[in-house]
């Protein structure tokens, strides 16, 4: 899903990438422990990656914080590199902002 809001400063619109957020545990089947097949998206490809240990060990920390399976993290993940990519091919900075500080710093992807 993706959401649209107005830029103010260029009147342009922003896309936003919102994947589908999955049913919690406590959301899932109660036989099978997964959500029902009706939940889910179809699968168009599946796909087997060896990941280095310090992202190995990313992912399982990111499972911790989010209770979301691998997949749909890994589906989050490449939906917002592919929409950051997207943005910076346009000539558009991607940019954070402390709330507090009210700080910005361009973010550099190399």
């Amino acid at each position: 899903m993706t959401a649209r809001t107005s830029n103010s400063a260029t009147g342009d619109d922003v896309a936003r990438g919102q994947p589908a957020r999955r049913p919690r545990t406590a959301d899932r089947s109660q036989t099978s422990g997964r959500p029902e097949a009706a939940d889910r998206p179809p699968v168009t490809d599946r796909i087997t990656i060896g990941l280095l240990p310090k992202v190995s060990e990313g992912l399982q920390r990111l499972q911790d914080k989010t209770s979301m399976s691998k997949t749909d993290i890994v589906n989050r993940a490449i939906t917002m590199y592919e929409f950051i990519e997207d943005q910076l091919r346009v000539g558009r900075d991607l940019l954070i902002r402390d709330s507090e500080t009210q700080e910005i710093q361009k973010v550099m992807i190399v």
